[in-house]
């Protein structure tokens, strides 16, 4: 067998290890940002009046929401501060249109 060939094999091989490693360790470092945490800071519609519980709508779906002081109609935009299980604790927003 050619030992050129050999050795060229073997540094292909090393270099394809290499790369697979290190996009491995790039994917391994990224932070997943998924379900209700990634929800904090966000803007949410009031769906249903929170005085101080009742509904709002955020990426699609209708959450359950605790306003911290106040009332807020629907069609208000609010401001997610904080989840627990599947009550959102919302604070109100000054901005109109949200984030």
């Amino acid at each position: 067998m050619d030992i050129w060939l050999v050795v060229i094999i073997v540094i292909l091989s090393v270099f394809l290890l290499v790369f697979v490693i290190e996009r491995i360790i790039t994917a391994h470092k990224k932070q997943v940002s998924t379900g209700r945490e990634d929800l904090v800071g966000k803007s949410a519609v009031v769906r249903k009046e929170l005085n101080p519980e009742g509904t709002v709508f955020v990426e699609g779906e209708i959450w359950l929401a605790r306003i911290d002081s106040g009332i807020a109609e629907p069609g208000d935009y609010v401001v997610i501060q904080k989840s627990d299980g599947l009550k959102l604790y919302v604070s109100k927003n000054n901005i109109e249109g949200g984030n």
